[in-house]
């Protein structure tokens, strides 16, 4: 099936945005919440940090992956030399 043309031709000028407002509703202490919660759950986490290598100009931040699973066996570990479990 092909697309649909209008007969007016009228095409929109996107001059209103959607009224819905997710992503600017959450302040970065919710995201980060957000994210450390998906870390307890064992879920993989990216968080986005300043580059490390400043000669490297094109790419001010970089993104890390933080893997649930080994988050969560760090967890236990440190909880067993701390003698909490």
């Amino acid at each position: 099936m092909g697309k649909k043309t209008h007969s007016s031709g009228h095409v929109s000028q996107g001059l209103r945005s959607s009224s819905i407002k997710t992503a600017s509703m959450h302040t970065s202490a919710d995201r980060m919440l957000f994210k450390m919660d998906a870390l307890s759950k064992g879920k993989d986490v990216y968080f986005t940090v300043p580059n490390p290598n400043k000669s490297d100009t094109s790419r001010r931040f970089i993104r890390v992956k933080v893997s649930g699973k080994e988050f969560l066996q760090r967890q236990q570990y440190s909880h067993k030399m701390r003698g909490d479990g």
